[in-house]
């Protein structure tokens, strides 16, 4: 099987997450600058086989769309014309900042690392990636 890969897609920087080649495990895999993350994905495909990406749809708490899904949707249809072999697919980000903050104070991060945007992007990616795993297995 091939991997899954995710992405918390952002301004500046993109959290990256990937599955291991079962499915089974989502892990942090980088956090790239944003303007190099299609380059990034290109040469990373070259060596892994994945089968699909997964990216987060930004929405605020109510469902509307937020600020930043302009950005993604430009991304995603990029993406879907360069490379339509390996399917990109929204699934939705809200809260993800919320768990990834929660989650590294939970694992007992200092306040220095909590303040880490890059750990936070990467962290975000695999709570996006979990979120997707599990909800295939419905």
């Amino acid at each position: 099987m091939a991997r899954i890969l995710s992405i918390d897609y952002g301004k500046k920087r993109t959290g990256i997450a990937v599955t291991d080649p079962l499915q089974l495990i989502a892990g942090g895999l980088a956090t790239v600058s944003t303007s190099e993350l299609f380059d990034w994905l290109k040469t990373y495909m070259a060596k892994e086989a994945v089968e699909r990406i997964v990216i987060g749809e930004p929405r605020q708490p109510n469902g509307q769309p937020s600020e930043n899904l302009a950005r993604v949707q430009q991304f995603v249809n990029r993406w879907r014309k360069a490379v339509p072999e390996v399917p990109i697919e929204y699934f939705d980000e809200r809260f993800t900042s919320v768990l990834a903050h929660q989650a590294m104070i939970d694992g007992g991060l200092k306040k220095k690392a909590r303040q880490d945007k890059a750990l936070v992007d990467e962290i975000s990616a695999t709570i996006i990636l979990e979120d997707y795993l599990r909800s295939r297995k419905v």
